[in-house]
Parts: C-alpha cells; structure tokens; sequence
C-alpha cells in the first residue's frame, strides 16, 4: 500500500508519495500540520519538529527536486533543486509532479499544510 501526503503552498497542492518506513509511519500520526518553512542554501525548505522521528539514516549522494527526507531527528525538508550532498537523510518520501515546485516556494520562508491524503492505493 503506498501513502500519499499532500503539501499546500501558496494555494497550490503537491501530492508525495512516503517511503514506508518507521519514520513515516510516526510522522503520519502528527499530520495535518500547518508549519512556516526556512529556506537554506536556496535548494531546500526545512522545518524543526518539536519531536524527534525514528531515523533510518543513509548518505544519499544525489538530491532531486522533490525529494522529502529527515535531517537528524527534528528536521523536515523538502528540496526544490538538484544537487550533490555529502549529507544523510533519512527518506520520508518525493513530490511526484515537482517541475514547478521551486517557483511555488519562492524565496524565502513559506508556510506550508502537510496533510494525510484520504484515498490509499
């Protein structure tokens, strides 16, 4: 069964299907939540939870647009460009149409509706 959540930016939705893991099984039980993201680095938003997740750690190499992951234990981000990281995430999941998900998020902090999409495949 895959998950799906949705992120509200700016009156625009963006589906993402989770990973089906540990960490976002947790996660889910804390949507909807309605947060204001920080940009970093002009590439990624990011957001501190007030609870660490479960982590399931991994050097990714290779950041793609739309990619949702867990930075340390508190931190949600979700990238808007492609880059090489040395960084490990932990997978949380990927937008799936995310061509136009830079200029949505804009410059700057956004606030941002994560929420549980009813309807599992």
């Amino acid at each position: 069964m895959m998950s799906t959540i949705l992120f509200t930016i700016n009156d625009e939705t963006f589906e993402a299907t989770l990973t089906e893991n540990e960490t976002t099984q947790v996660l889910i039980e804390q949507l909807p939540l309605e947060i204001t993201m920080n940009d970093l680095n002009a590439n990624e938003k990011y957001f501190d939870l007030d609870q660490s997740l479960p982590t399931q750690s991994e050097q990714v190499n290779f950041i793609e647009n739309g990619d949702f992951m867990l930075y340390g234990g508190r931190t949600i981000v979700l990238f808007y460009k492609d880059f090489e990281t040395p960084y490990s995430y932990t997978r949380l999941g990927k937008v799936s149409q995310p061509e136009n998900l830079a200029s949505v998020l804009g410059k700057g902090n956004v606030d941002v509706r994560i929420e549980w999409k009813d309807e599992q495949v």
